[in-house]
């Protein structure tokens, strides 16, 4: 390696989401406040408790991908692999022209391929073993869609997958970068999860935080006086990462740079020391080498639980002062994605900064008491230079990571 400073870069943006499939579809949405928060349609739901979720509709894998794949793959390995055929053509990549080993893929997860496992665990319980695929031995595992999207693209580099729940998608980003830091051109990063039916439906409610509204105009409302609990979703964004230096060579439309980036662990319960999510920002925040005023945006965590909300709320205006800085959880349209959720906000921050405007949180009226600059109603428009992107996962998990504009 060269004694340069090595500056990672988003070259390409893939995009499946409740709201909209593919970037301008997403984004257009996502300008007006169009939610994809609806009634399960998936299975049948109505003896559930909550029945809510943000689906991807118009969705059909065999007008993407090839017939062979289609048996051994899961749901949210199906659109793992098309987001990041979005990606890789909206980064201007062809793979096969590419050294197979100056490329890489990281993503994260947080359910696996939960309807595929389902499924088989249904043919062995009620037929038999001989009845279960052979790719049950992969299908439903954590780092399947690694896998799949380094095979179908012939992508030999550093490869892995991170789970660490809704914080994940955060942490391969980080990862992603630090393999483009040590030497290796592309890493495709991001992560998808879908994990609604059932199985993965049963599982999600065992958290105890999951909104019972069967209104889905309100069911699920962080940082609302009424807030209680989300609503799951299924999709998320593929991101291409670069090195600066080569993207520009090949002359590269570049949206912006993964700057800075940040993560901590909240203490045990009971034990006397405060959460951590404010210190992963400062974190984020040295790390990127820009200042809290520098920041023009905070995509939130969101989780709409009033304890979490409160640490999250407590966290961001211990850094930026109350109301110092503009903030939003655009996932009030997606519901929350799990590990697709953080890297669909960095996505969604790139696109700001693109367009200048700041995405609303929709349906929300904000509590006072938490001293935060919402937005809300309808997209802002402001000048959008550097985003903090924040996440979440159970148990403890938070991360942080600044995005900023190239150039």
């Amino acid at each position: 390696m060269s004694d340069r400073p090595v500056r990672t870069v988003v070259t390409g943006i893939g995009i499946a989401a409740p709201n909209g499939l593919g970037n301008q579809d997403y984004w257009e949405a996502t300008r007006v406040g169009k939610s994809g928060i609806s009634r399960i349609t998936r299975f049948p739901a109505d003896s559930y408790p909550a029945t809510l979720a943000g689906e991807i509709h118009d969705f059909r894998a065999e007008d993407h991908l090839p017939s062979r794949l289609i048996p051994q793959t899961d749901r949210m390995t199906r659109l793992a692999l098309v987001a990041t055929d979005w990606a890789l053509a909206d980064a201007g990549v062809d793979p096969k022209e590419l050294a197979a080993y100056d490329m890489g893929v990281v993503t994260a997860s947080s359910s696996g391929g939960f309807e595929f496992g389902q499924g088989e665990l249904q043919k062995l319980w009620s037929q038999g073993s001989q009845h279960v695929s052979a790719y049950q031995s992969f299908a439903w595992f954590y780092a399947v869609n690694s896998g799949q999207i380094s095979i179908r693209n012939g992508m030999k580099g550093p490869s892995g997958v991170v789970v660490s729940d809704q914080a994940g998608g955060l942490d391969a980003l980080a990862h992603a970068r630090r393999q483009i830091r040590k030497g290796t051109r592309l890493i495709v990063s991001g992560s998808i999860d879908a994990s609604i039916c059932p199985w993965g439906w049963v599982a999600q409610l065992a958290s105890d935080r999951l909104s019972t509204s069967e209104d889905a105009d309100r069911a699920y409302l962080p940082f609302d006086a009424d807030a209680h609990g989300h609503v799951p979703g299924e999709g998320g964004a593929i991101l291409i990462l670069e090195d600066e230096e080569a993207a520009r060579a090949r002359g590269a439309r570049v949206y912006g740079e993964i700057a800075g980036y940040g993560s901590t662990f909240d203490p045990r319960p009971g034990s006397g020391r405060g959460p951590g999510l404010r210190k992963a920002i400062e974190l984020a925040l040295a790390d990127a080498g820009v200042t809290a005023g520098e920041v023009d945006v905070v995509f939130a965590d969101g989780a709409a639980v009033p304890e979490l909300d409160r640490i999250e709320a407590e966290a961001i205006t211990a850094v930026f002062g109350p109301r110092g800085v503009p903030v939003t959880a655009p996932k009030t349209m997606t519901g929350r994605l799990y590990s697709g959720a953080a890297p669909l906000d960095v996505a969604t921050a790139l696109l700001a900064v693109r367009e200048g405007v700041i995405p609303a949180t929709t349906n929300v009226e904000p509590a006072g008491a938490y001293g935060l600059d919402l937005v809300t109603g309808q997209a802002r428009t402001a000048e959008v230079r550097t985003a903090l992107v924040l996440a979440r996962g159970h148990h403890g998990f938070n991360s942080a990571l600044v995005v900023r504009a190239a150039g």
